[in-house]
This record gives C-alpha cells, structure tokens and sequence, in this order.
C-alpha cells in the first residue's frame, strides 16, 4: 500500500481555493486569508506576541490558522504536544486551531484536506454546505 503524501505549505492554499465560493483577502501585510460568505476558514497570520518561540522568545512567522467545528474538535487536534497543531491563551474560547508553516510536513496531506474541509463546513452557510456534501465526489 503507498505511503501517504505528507502536507506542503502549498497544499493549503490548494485545498482552500478548491472549496467552492472562496474569496481571499489580504491582510496588513499581504496575508492570504481564505473566506467563503465573507467568513474566514483559513488565513496565514502575521508574527504575534502570543506565539513565540519558547528557546529563543522570537515570535513565529509562519503561523495558520484554520477554524474548527466545535471545542471538542480543536482539543482532539491540540491535546498531543508532539503534534504540529497548537493553540494559545489569545484564543481561548475561539474555534480555531494553529499549525506554524514550518511543520506542515508533520501532517499527511489527507489529514490536512480534512481540517480544511471541515474548517470551510463550519464558516460556510448550511445552504452551501448541504450542496457541497451533496455533491458526493468532492472537488479537492
């Protein structure tokens, strides 16, 4: 059976541009965020004060991040420290998760079309996503 393909920073924005009825704006410094209804699902954050390297003190510049459905869903994905995906104070309470760019290879490519999947289901209108799913072969 072939190994999956591990994720790639491109990928990313492959699977987000491939979900239907996304836009992209662009933030301060020319960000990618991805957003359908005018809601963001995935957007490439600028350096933070509350993501830091924890040897150098240096803040990440090379943070994403992607919604999730529910709070149950971004502590399955958060709850291993061995894992990419993180979370901090600032986002308490907010239904998002973070993976740094530089750790994207950690993921496999189908675990990372699924969180962006589900991220796009949990920002889109219920319209659009009874339409999506109905669809069956899904686009990406």
């Amino acid at each position: 059976m072939p190994r999956a393909r591990r994720a790639r920073v491109e990928d990313v924005h492959e699977l987000a541009m491939a979900m239907p009825h996304v836009t992209i704006e662009y933030g301060s410094q020319e960000n990618p965020v991805y957003q359908v209804g005018r809601k963001s699902f995935v957007f490439f954050r600028t350096p933070r004060p509350d993501a830091v390297d924890p040897d150098t003190g240096e803040r990440y510049t090379d943070v994403i991040v992607i919604w999730v459905p529910s709070e149950s869903d971004k502590l399955a994905l958060v709850q291993d420290p061995d894992s990419p995906w993180f979370t901090t104070e600032h986002f308490d309470g907010h239904l998002t998760v973070l993976v740094r760019a530089g750790r994207i290879g950690e993921l496999g490519l189908d675990e990372l079309r699924e969180v962006v999947q589900d991220a796009w289901c949990s920002r889109a209108s219920a319209a659009r996503v009874k339409s999506w799913l109905a669809q069956g072969d899904k686009p990406v």
